[in-house]
This record gives structure tokens, C-alpha cells and sequence, in this order.
């Protein structure tokens, strides 16, 4: 089995991305599980001859539809390089006002 070194810069991207992945596998999860009940109980209580096609219905999975989306987008989607230049930026500056804090 191989080992990592938790200092090296490659490892510590690899283990971010894969923190972000089962944080969208986890919102993923939620999102079916919750629109699932949702959909039990609206077929439930429909009254006799009501559709259930209506907008009320599909409310909750559309507008957290658009949220997950925009997660899978940025957990998916290679950065683009000003976002990358502007993170290297920020880490830049808060390691040093980390370090001036402890001189």
C-alpha cells in the first residue's frame, strides 16, 4: 500500500476534491431522498380527479434543483485560471497574515 505525505501539495488537492465530491454526493443524497418523500406525500393527499402536475408540487425540487446544480457546476467544472490565480492569491495572503501574527 502506498503512502502520501500529507505536506505534498498534490495530495492536499487531490484530498480537497475529494472532500468536495462527498459534499455534492451528500447534497445529491438529500436532495432525491427529501424530493422523494415530498412526492409520496403530495400523491398521498391529492384530492380524487386532481392532477398532480402542478406547480406547487414541483416547487422544492426546482428551486434546490438550480442550488444542486450550481453545486455540481463548481464541484465538476475545472476552474477557470482567474479562479485559480485569485485562490493562489488569497492562500498567499492569509498564510502570511497567519505568519505575522506569530512573530
Amino acid at each position: 500500500m502506498e503512502t502520501f505525505d500529507e505536506n505534498d501539495i498534490q495530495y492536499q488537492l487531490a484530498k480537497k476534491q475529494v472532500d468536495r465530491l462527498r459534499g455534492f454526493y451528500g447534497h445529491l443524497f438529500a436532495y432525491v431522498a427529501v424530493n422523494v418523500m415530498i412526492v409520496v406525500y403530495n400523491c398521498a393527499n391529492l384530492k380524487p380527479g386532481e392532477s398532480y402536475f402542478q406547480f406547487k408540487n414541483f416547487f422544492t425540487a426546482t428551486f434546490w434543483g438550480i442550488g444542486l446544480l450550481a453545486h455540481a457546476v463548481t464541484v465538476f467544472i475545472p476552474k477557470t485560471n482567474f479562479m485559480k490565480k485569485w485562490e493562489d492569491k488569497k492562500i498567499r495572503e492569509l498564510m502570511e497574515k497567519q505568519n505575522s501574527k506569530e512573530d
